[in-house]
C-alpha cells in the first residue's frame, strides 16, 4: 500500500521510480534537501514511499546521473551543490555573463608579467616564437568561492595597456573594448576535461587529480586578428558551459536548385 506522504499514484502510466525521482528532485530544487546535506537512507525512503529498495535505488541512480546527488562510499548519498553555468551562444567575459544572472564576481590577480611566447602561444597569436607577450594569471571567484583559474596571453603592445587596468574587478574583454578601443569579433573555443595539477589545487582549493574543465579560447578583434589567447580551468564540480545547437536546414534556394536538377 503506497503511503500518502509520498504523493505517489499507484494506478498511472508513470512508473513508481519515476514518481519518486520527481518527488525527490522537487525537494532538492526547493531547498528541502539542502546542498551537501545527506539524503534519507534507502531504508527510510522505502518506508516513506512504501516501495521496494530496487525502486528507490533506481530513482536515486537517475538523480545521481543527472548530477543532483552524489555518493560517498560507506557514508551515504548527498545532495550536490548546483552548478553555475554560462551560455556561450555569444562572446562574453565571465563576469559579464555571471553578473547578469545575479552572481557576485571577484578576481584575484596572481601575476601580470612580460614573458617570451612559447611555440603554442606564438602560433595562436600569429607572432614569432620567443616574441614578448603579456601573461596574466587570475582566479575568478563566484560568490566568494574560487571557480576558475584563468591564464591569458596578449601581444606585448596591447597587453601593456592593461597594466594599470582594474583586473580585480573587470573582465579583460570589457577593458579591451572600452579602455583600449579594440572591438571584439569572434572566438575559437575548444573544450576538454583534465585532472587538476598543482597550480589548480592551490588556486581553486580542490584535491590533486580532481576533474576540471579546460577551455582553450582564442579571441579575435573585429578585423579577424588574434589578440587574446586563454586557458580557462573551471572546477568540474561547480561549473558547466551550455550550448544551443540548431539543426541546419536546407534553404529555399538549395531546394529549388535540387528540384530543377531533378
Amino acid at each position: 500500500m503506497l503511503k500518502a506522504a509520498g504523493n505517489l499514484v499507484p494506478v498511472t502510466s508513470v512508473p513508481l521510480y519515476a514518481q519518486i525521482k520527481e518527488n525527490l528532485r522537487a525537494r532538492i530544487l526547493d531547498g528541502t534537501y539542502a546542498p551537501h546535506s545527506q539524503m534519507p537512507s534507502e531504508h527510510e525512503l522505502c518506508a516513506m514511499f512504501g516501495v521496494s529498495r530496487i525502486t528507490v535505488r533506481q530513482a536515486l541512480g537517475d538523480l545521481q546521473k543527472e548530477g543532483l546527488l552524489f555518493k560517498l562510499h560507506g557514508k551515504g548519498t548527498f545532495v550536490s551543490k548546483p552548478k553555475a553555468f554560462q551560455n556561450i551562444s555569444s562572446l562574453q567575459g565571465f563576469a559579464e555573463a555571471m553578473s547578469s544572472m545575479g552572481y557576485e564576481i571577484v578576481n584575484q590577480l596572481r601575476s601580470f608579467r612580460n614573458v617570451s611566447a612559447n611555440r603554442q602561444v606564438a602560433d595562436r597569436l600569429r607572432i614569432e616564437e620567443g616574441a614578448p607577450v603579456i601573461e596574466i594569471h587570475r582566479v575568478r571567484l563566484l560568490n566568494r568561492e574560487p571557480i576558475s583559474l584563468e591564464l591569458t596571453w596578449l601581444p606585448e603592445a596591447l597587453g601593456q595597456r592593461l597594466a594599470n587596468a582594474d583586473l580585480v574587478a573587470r573582465d579583460i574583454f570589457l577593458i579591451l573594448e572600452n579602455d583600449c578601443g579594440v572591438p571584439l569579433g569572434h572566438a575559437d573555443i575548444a573544450i576538454d576535461a583534465i585532472l587538476a595539477d598543482d597550480e589548480m589545487v592551490d588556486a581553486l582549493r580542490v584535491e590533486e587529480g580532481s576533474p576540471a574543465l579546460r577551455i582553450d579560447r582564442l579571441t579575435h578583434d573585429a578585423n579577424g586578428t588574434p589578440i587574446d589567447y586563454e586557458h580557462l580551468y573551471f572546477r568540474g564540480d561547480a561549473f558547466q558551459y551550455r550550448f544551443r545547437i540548431d539543426r541546419e536546414k536546407q534553404g529555399k534556394g538549395a531546394t529549388s536548385q535540387a528540384t530543377r536538377k531533378a
